[in-house]
């Protein structure tokens, strides 16, 4: 996989990270939101860290699955800008901003059915003051996030990823101002604990789209979009290629989330304790699963635009050459956690148990990062040739019939309790990365 020209390999590194720089900073800023918002939920209440826990994975699932699918957009902006059509990209952008609030209203009501069953999953009934209010806010917020992902992969697709980048840091550094102000009640504002929290993150997403709307239609940088936005008209063909390349995305993305939303009920089973580990956890595998993103996401940009111009060597250049930065990155992240395994929970509580249970968690994390790049990278490379509905059968199998019955057998037949339960990951995520990579290495050979 490692070229012998490296000087190819190396002009494909500085070009992939000069890209994927912003989409990788405004990814850490949502990582440290999540850090700030579950290290101030979890000192205000062990309770609300474990009710934000339960919430929180179930609409990452809602939330991830409606990025997924927004990401059909990007190799489609990436191959009009190779050929310089503008007007037809500020049309797709009008049909993608109009299929993705469908689809966010579509989610919206999923969401909503899952909160008039809530009991059905048997969770800790103390949570349950928590956990609506914080789930009704969560709920108003995906027709805004969804929104928001069209034109973030809008502009990301025409070349322009630094503004949805700094768009993103403001918002977060909103948020955890909002945070500050109405969990804990500083300023003379209410003290709304998790709740509070909710209405931050509502109030930042909000904010999200005015700026970018703002931006669009009166910054000069999108002016040549602007005609085709606003003569473009609605149409099958363009939202057809939409759900086409999207939906396999994701269902590849959501089926990888609902494994980790399903192994939450299985961790409210165990009770408040496992709970509470398990979203200090999930905080912290975010920090190597949205740079991996963030890189490949660059990949998928650029060979996109290879494909356009019809460079296989680009095309598998460009791929390989995000594999090795990504690799890098996963060294890193194994080495943090590795010796930060023990310190982590102490971040977020000061529960002995909590912080214990974190660490033993952690092991797992370790183990899967490898793993989970790959995937990531390849399904990224294979959404920049367009190649998407392979991969979606291929996660739904490895996270289905792999991870999860893993993860109970491990967890409760076994008895390893909620290391068993996360046992399951690095197994399929590894075995979809192989998957992925050999599809890749197939059809760009």
């Amino acid at each position: 996989m490692i070229s012998k020209n490296f000087a190819d390999y190396k002009k494909h590194y500085a070009q992939t990270l000069q890209l994927g720089g912003p989409i990788m900073l405004g990814q850490l800023g949502i990582i440290v939101v999540g850090f700030a918002d579950n290290m101030m939920v979890g000192h205000h209440s062990t309770l609300e860290l474990a009710a934000a826990s339960f919430v929180n994975n179930f609409f990452t699932l809602a939330f991830i699955f409606g990025m997924g699918f927004s990401y059909g957009l990007t190799p489609i902006m990436s191959g009009l800008f190779a050929r310089g059509k503008h007007r037809d990209i500020g049309q797709m952008l009008k049909n993608s901003l109009l299929i993705n609030f469908c689809v966010g209203v579509v989610l919206s009501l999923v969401m909503l059915m899952v909160l008039f069953n809530i009991d059905l999953l048997n969770q800790p009934e103390e949570l349950m003051p928590y956990v609506v209010p914080y789930y009704i806010l969560q709920l108003i917020s995906i027709v805004f996030v969804m929104t928001f992902n069209s034109f973030k992969q809008f502009s990301d697709g025409t070349m322009d990823t630094k503004t949805p980048m700094w768009i993103m840091l403001g918002a977060n550094l909103l948020n955890i101002i909002g945070n500050y102000l109405l969990i804990y009640g500083n300023f003379g504002f209410p003290e709304l604990g998790l709740t509070g929290a909710g209405i931050s993150t509502l109030i930042s997403r909000i904010v999200t789209i005015i700026i970018f709307f703002l931006l669009f239609t009166k910054g000069a940088r999108y002016k040549q979009y602007i005609e085709g936005f606003k003569q473009g008209v609605w149409n099958r063909q363009d939202m057809r290629q939409l759900i086409e390349l999207g939906l396999p995305v994701g269902i590849l993305m959501g089926v990888e989330t609902a494994s980790f939303s399903l192994s939450v009920i299985m961790m409210g089973w165990l009770g408040t304790t496992a709970l509470a580990a398990h979203q200090i956890v999930g905080v912290v595998t975010t920090l190597g699963f949205m740079i991996y993103y963030g890189i490949a996401a660059a990949v998928a940009i650029r060979v996109s635009r290879f494909k356009s111009l019809g460079s296989k060597t680009d095309i598998r250049r460009a791929s390989f050459a995000g594999l090795h930065i990504i690799t890098a990155v996963a060294c890193i992240v194994v080495t943090l956690v590795f010796f930060m395994r023990n310190q982590i929970g102490y971040l977020f509580t000061t529960e002995p148990d909590v912080i214990a249970l974190v660490g033993v968690l952690s092991y797992s994390v370790m183990l899967y990062q490898f793993g989970d790049g790959i995937q990531i990278l390849f399904s990224n490379a294979l959404r920049g040739v367009e190649d998407v509905k392979y991969m979606a059968v291929a996660a739904f199998i490895c996270h289905f019939f792999i991870s999860l019955p893993i993860g109970y057998f491990c967890g409760f037949i076994l008895d390893w309790g909620a290391l068993g339960i996360w046992c399951g990951f690095p197994i399929s995520l590894s075995t979809l990365g192989v998957i992925l990579y050999l599809r890749f290495n197939k059809i760009t050979r």
